[in-house]
């Protein structure tokens, strides 16, 4: 038997619940950029576009994107003209020569793991361990344990209740018939969209060990003669054709730039014609300045993962070059969103 209605939301509002988990890692790098770089009595002598913040203080571009947004939302920079600069907040309690410095506060919190991990991560662009656990692997390594895989995939799918229902009602699936979730863990989200829109059939497509996972938690849910599992690893091949209906759900966030546009360039071959690709996550917006909830969860990613939190100006540009149209982007639940475009 089904144990959740995948069709309705919670009566009550969750959404500080998440915030705090999303966030938890926003003050850690905001510690290691004060304490161990002094960043902003730096930037506010040298003003600097991103390349140079990362020459001048040997940093890298990815964790570097992804400070500038979380500053940029915290309003603590500014971007003008391409050009970053601190702002009067930051100008007062953290540059060193202000008598408002807050520098030694922060201090206290220069030996906590996360923000350790945040300097070698600023530095380097090599991800830290999950959790920062010093006795795991890197998190994409670590999915390759079964045990990890179901700590993991329990992890989403648990999240994936309420934000699976809430992607689901925000889409118009009319006239679409076959769903190919990609990389879709537990099929949590396939299972959802099936159960708000039921002439649609899916398929979670899933690297082992996690694609056993999908096919348990498929059947526990009740969705097994709608929700069907194909074992794959979407980079060493190409995606199962003959689907009209492509779901990228909390995925690329996970990856790098040009893996990123790897995934959508292998949905954009496999897609049939004018059908729908949708990109369920967390997207920062147009001009890289918030939301805040957004840029600190992005921090939290770029910590642990090879990724971050896209905006939609750069998965504009990406689905542009491929060939997708009819861009459209709505806001679902808990800072996440959903965008989708049509294949020509």
């Amino acid at each position: 038997m089904n144990p959740f209605d995948l069709t309705t939301l919670p009566s009550t509002d969750p959404l500080e619940l998440y915030r705090l988990r999303d966030g938890l890692y926003a003050v850690d790098l905001l510690g290691a950029a004060l304490v161990h770089f002094d960043f902003f009595t730096w930037l506010a002598e040298h003003p600097s576009d991103k390349a140079t913040i990362c020459r001048e203080l040997q940093i890298v571009e990815r964790p570097t994107d992804v400070m500038l947004t979380l500053f940029a939302a915290m309003s603590l920079v500014e971007e003008r003209a391409g050009v970053f600069h601190v702002t009067a907040t930051a100008l007062e309690h953290l540059v060193k020569s202000s008598p408002r410095f807050l520098g030694p506060y922060y201090a206290s919190l220069k030996d906590r793991p996360v923000l350790k991990d945040y300097i070698s991560v600023l530095r380097t662009g090599r991800t830290a361990n999950w959790g920062s656990f010093k006795d795991t692997v890197d998190w994409a390594k670590a999915m390759e344990d079964e045990t990890f895989a179901n700590s993991f995939t329990a992890a989403m799918d648990c999240r994936g209740v309420y934000l699976g229902a809430a992607m689901a009602g925000h889409l118009d699936c009319t006239g679409r018939e076959r769903l190919l979730d990609i990389a879709g863990g537990s099929g949590i989200y396939a299972c959802a969209i099936v159960a708000k829109h039921p002439h649609l059939r899916a398929t979670v497509f899933e690297k082992p060990p996690v694609d056993s996972v999908a096919r348990r938690a498929i059947e526990k849910r009740g969705f097994a003669d709608r929700v069907s599992v194909i074992a794959g690893d979407m980079f060493a091949s190409e995606l199962p054709a003959g689907f009209d209906l492509h779901l990228i759900s909390n995925v690329l966030h996970d990856w790098d730039e040009p893996v990123a546009k790897q995934i959508l360039a292998k949905s954009a071959r496999s897609l049939k014609p004018g059908g729908m690709l949708i990109l369920h996550d967390a997207h920062i917006n147009e001009t890289k300045t918030g939301p805040l909830p957004v840029a600190k969860y992005s921090a939290l990613l770029m910590h642990s993962t090879e990724g971050k939190c896209y905006s939609l100006a750069e998965m504009r540009s990406s689905l542009d070059e491929l060939g997708f149209t009819d861009f459209r982007h709505q806001d679902t639940a808990v800072d996440r969103s959903i965008i989708t475009v049509r294949k020509s």
